[in-house]
């Protein structure tokens, strides 16, 4: 070594007692506080950071603008926030690499805003802290390498009291004793878990448990919160065995569910336009054995260890390169990036497949989005399903003629349900939005656009299409029959029938058989004005084509007096003991009004699915926002957009306990147990743009941001 590179190296070594952490590795366990072994400054001394004046100076500034008024203008702490540079900086922390130094600040910093900040300006920051502690700067810039998608470290102060020693132990042994999840767990899940979007492969959005019921529900209380990084919402937690997992924006943890404790912390870095997925939606997660299954707004889907958040695989679903070939005018993979399909709705584990479908394939994208089969132990892509029919395919002559390219849509927003006896999975998909492929309909042409608005059953270990039901052919009203598939066995006579029930924005349940898709009946809420007949032998549904749009007109979608919107994404519920299905309507949503408006614009309604006969239905001023969770209790929870979060009477309606919270409760609320007492959870914040707020309820005014689970229980006895 030359002599430069000996004081270099030395340097290094002294930076490398920086932060307490051991960054994608295990949490450390080393020091007694006399020092920081020669073995925990290795890594760092190894690989010694370059980086340049000009980065300096850049981070220099940022570090005034955004960190100096936490850590002191000199780098030399303040209060109870600790010093970056000096011997009190080594003292506290150890085993930290330079890519881990850019990695924490990054995922951390600064605390009012974490991941706020460029990520080019993060490096900058992380330079100047490298010459505050003795490095000196070169001619090659600093450019963090492996951290991206690496884990947020824990702290580990070097003295560790006994305290800390003991809840670092409790913490270990809780993640420790996590069970696998096998194929019995997720075809009958126990009680107290929720693994699977809608709690189970039927995607009832029903929970056996009743310590929470009708009769002490209005004892309900706050048991813990936390406050989530900034996303969409539309979350649905996973539990199990009393430990919650949950994914906002681009950040997923794990916690304790009976004390809200903090037991690992994952955090995938994004590129800048992706602003850390404050605009992410993503419904569902799903676990399998110790692997939990987690989709990103980059297009990745990860496999994370339950037991640590650490990766153990990665797959990219959709990558620039592959959206540049399918979008028109777009060359470059570097523009493409941004244009990525997206997995809103969450994957699906079954047959030992990772099953996700993709979405966001508007006017844009060529021959439309697509349900991908991964293998659950590498990530490996087994098989892949077009949501738009090809050419020579089932369906593939009933694009009006036009060409692959196209044919546009078919998202799937949702997750799908299982049904293991037929080793069959469900999925919804969405509609088309460009009307001029459809119209106007060319002579001797199909123009039902398969498979849009349709219910396909794939073989879920090879994607073969068993069948398909297209409930709204030729959809040109973005009426979307998308959504949940829920699987029912519902009495008739002395015999069960084995059902698929969905319906669409216009407030029509379809019900077919499971194993064939053979037409059942349909339940018409009494919502719409479109459908003015349904054949009760096909399903098939006669249009009043006076309110046909017309390509290129203003509101093309929704003009000439269609009323879509009874219901959307948020999910109906189903008591399979009773046959009561409960649905969150958004009522009155017709540009012109069909009767006189009271002023109240939510519903959340119950009917016998046995006899199509309404139960009990209750109106709200504010738009329903929540899915819709009912329990073996006889409760039923809803959330509506004024933040209203209420348990009601299963049986009647009549609300038992309500609560404002800090913003809408727009997602799936679940139940749960932990140390054997039931809790109730749902997350509130999100992004409320798609609704019309400004004019249904102005006087109701919810934060921009605040994105918090919250977690509600009995009083403990």
């Amino acid at each position: 070594m030359t002599p430069s590179e000996i004081s270099q190296l030395a340097a290094v070594a002294a930076l490398s007692v920086v932060a307490g952490i051991c960054f994608g590795q295990a949490r450390p366990e080393a020091s007694t506080g006399a020092g920081v072994s020669a073995a925990a400054a290795q890594p760092f001394a190894l690989r010694p950071p370059q980086f340049t004046a000009e980065q300096v100076s850049r981070g220099k500034a940022a570090y005034a603008a955004s960190c100096a008024a936490c850590h002191g203008p000199q780098l030399q702490g303040n209060g109870p926030n600790p010093p970056l540079v000096g011997a009190a900086f080594g003292e506290r922390w150890h085993g930290l690499t330079p890519d881990g130094l850019y990695g924490y600040i990054a995922g951390q910093m600064p605390l009012s805003a974490p991941g706020s900040l460029d990520p080019k300006l993060y490096a900058d920051v992380a330079t100047y802290i490298f010459q505050a502690n003795g490095l000196k700067p070169g001619t090659v810039a600093f450019t963090p390498q492996s951290e991206a998608g690496a884990e947020t470290p824990m702290l580990g102060p070097i003295k560790k009291d006994a305290v800390y020693t003991a809840a670092m132990a409790a913490q270990q042994s809780r993640l420790s004793a996590l069970t696998p999840v096998t194929d019995e767990m997720l075809r009958r899940p126990p009680p107290g878990d929720w693994l699977i979007w809608r709690g189970n492969y039927a995607g009832l959005g029903y929970s056996a448990l009743h310590q929470i019921d009708r009769h002490n529900a209005h004892s309900l209380q706050l048991a813990w919160s936390w406050t989530l990084p900034q996303s969409a919402n539309e979350i649905t937690p996973l539990v199990h065995d009393g430990l919650i997992f949950i994914k906002s924006g681009n950040v997923v943890e794990a916690f304790d569910g009976a004390t809200g404790e903090q037991l690992w912390k994952y955090v995938r870095r994004y590129a800048p336009w992706m602003h850390d997925g404050r605009t992410e939606i993503v419904k569902n997660l799903a676990v399998y054995g110790h692997l939990l299954y987690v989709p990103f707004l980059d297009g990745h889907l990860l496999a994370l260890d339950d037991r640590s958040g650490k990766v153990v695989w990665d797959h990219p679903l959709v990558t620039p390169a592959e959206a540049a070939s399918r979008l028109p005018g777009i060359m470059d993979s570097s523009d493409a990036q941004h244009f990525l399909m997206v997995a809103d709705g969450g994957p699906l584990v079954a047959a030992g497949e990772v099953i996700v479908g993709l979405a966001g394939c508007s006017n844009d994208y060529r021959g439309g989005c697509f349900i991908v089969g991964l293998n659950s132990q590498t990530g490996q892509e087994d098989w892949r399903f077009n949501t738009i029919a090809r050419p020579g395919q089932p369906g593939g002559d009933s694009w009006n003629g036009e060409p692959v390219d196209q044919r546009f849509g078919g998202s799937v927003w949702l997750s799908g349900s299982y049904d293991p006896q037929l080793n069959l999975v469900y999925f919804g998909i969405g509609q088309t939005y460009k009307l001029t492929t459809l119209l106007p309909r060319r002579p001797g042409a199909n123009n039902d656009a398969l498979y849009t608005d349709s219910t396909v059953a794939l073989d879920p270990k090879t994607g073969r299409l068993v069948w398909h039901y297209q409930h709204f052919p030729g959809d040109v009203w973005d009426l979307d029959w998308a959504f949940e598939q829920m699987l029912v066995d519902l009495p008739v006579g002395s015999g069960t029938r084995k059902l698929v029930v969905t319906a669409g924005k216009i407030g029509v349940f379809d019900a077919l058989e499971r194993a064939n898709g053979q037409y059942a009946f349909s339940h018409d809420m009494g919502l719409q004005n479109i459908v003015t007949a349904i054949d009760p032998r096909t399903g098939r549904k006669s249009i009043d084509y006076k309110m046909l749009p017309k390509p290129g007109g203003p509101g093309e979608m929704f003009g000439n007096g269609v009323c879509p919107y009874a219901r959307d994404e948020p999910a109906t519920a189903y008591d399979p003991s009773t046959h009561i299905m409960y649905v969150p309507v958004l009522d009155d949503s017709c540009p012109d009004p069909r009767h006189e408006f009271d002023g109240r614009f939510g519903r959340l309604e119950a009917f016998d699915l046995v006899s199509g006969k309404r139960v009990w239905m209750q109106r709200h001023r504010a738009p329903e926002i929540s899915s819709v969770l009912v329990t073996g209790g006889g409760v039923v929870f809803d959330g509506s957009l004024d933040r209203n979060f209420r348990a009601s009477d299963a049986a009647s309606g009549q609300v038992l306990w309500q609560v404002r919270l800090n913003n809408a409760p727009k997602a799936a609320p679940i139940t749960y147990t932990s140390s054997g007492r039931q809790y109730v959870a749902v997350v509130t914040g999100g992004e409320f743009e798609n609704l019309p707020r400004p004019s249904m309820i102005p006087e109701s005014v919810s934060p921009d941001s605040a994105t918090t689970l919250w977690v509600f229980a009995l009083p403990e006895r």
